[in-house]
């Protein structure tokens, strides 16, 4: 929070109009990068003390987070008028494909009459946005389907608290588990390089499909590396101390 209240000091110093013209701050509910959950009531303190106006990215909250699912703000307890542009991709929660932007009545209003989304972007096709209505009232109906996540999530956590030469970095209601390197090898590259082969190793031998995450030369700020793995409720208790076991035995076998 301090990186970002002295970003959002320095933009409204440099620019005397920025006082009128709000900006955004552009934010993650579940960081895809480190599975930390946003710190949202201390951002929306930093958007009304400089006048900025803020984007929330839903993608990985959105049916995940809060008692009902409703996301970060649910779970935050700040109220949705708040945020000024909510967005997320439903190809998560909702197991479909598009995405959605919500806001206020005028905020879309805008939207939809000033962007080119008529001609860059293509409409949703019918029976994609009636099965994301219907996820919708699945969760809706079943409140014990985010129960159920909570609990995955904890069997993860605890099958992989003892494995060697990995730590779990993400927050422990993400349903993004990440594990970085208890030991750098010195270098980025090399330590992305090992995740990499972790990562192959799980997949060949153990039948175990998980991802290490990728750096890019656009990014401003150094990105941890590390192995994401993705939590479901689909999934059973089975399935997880199965892959627990499977990365422990991985992991032993390569970072002894």
């Amino acid at each position: 929070m301090d990186s970002l209240e002295k970003t959002l000091e320095k933009i409204t110093a440099q620019n005397k109009r920025a006082k009128k013209l709000r900006r955004y701050i552009v934010v993650e509910s579940v960081y895809q990068n480190s599975g930390q959950i946003a710190p949202l009531d201390k951002i929306i303190k930093l958007k009304e003390k400089y006048r900025f106006r803020v984007l929330l990215d839903e993608t990985n909250s959105f049916g995940v987070l809060g008692r009902t699912g409703r996301g970060l703000t649910e779970y935050c307890g700040v109220p949705i008028e708040k945020i000024d542009i909510v967005t997320a991709a439903m190809g998560h929660a909702l197991a479909t494909e598009g995405g959605f932007c919500t806001g206020s009545a005028r905020v879309i209003d805008h939207q939809r009459l000033s962007s080119s989304g008529y001609v860059f972007s293509a409409s949703l096709p019918p029976y994609l946005a009636s099965a994301a209505i219907t996820a919708i009232d699945i969760l809706e109906q079943n409140p014990d389907l985010t129960s159920k996540l909570k609990e995955n999530i904890a069997i993860l956590w605890k099958g992989l608290s003892d494995i060697q030469g990995l730590s779990i970095a993400s927050n422990p209601e993400s349903p993004i588990v990440f594990l970085v390197l208890e030991k750098s090898t010195g270098s980025v590259k090399s330590d992305l390089q090992l995740l990499e082969d972790i990562a192959d190793r799980a997949l060949k031998q153990e039948s175990i499909f998980v991802m290490a995450s990728k750096r890019s030369t656009l990014d401003k700020c150094p990105l941890p590396v590390g192995i994401r793995l993705f939590v479901s409720t689909a999934h059973s208790e089975f399935d997880l101390l199965k892959a627990c076991e499977s990365l422990k035995r991985v992991a032993t076998a390569m970072l002894r």
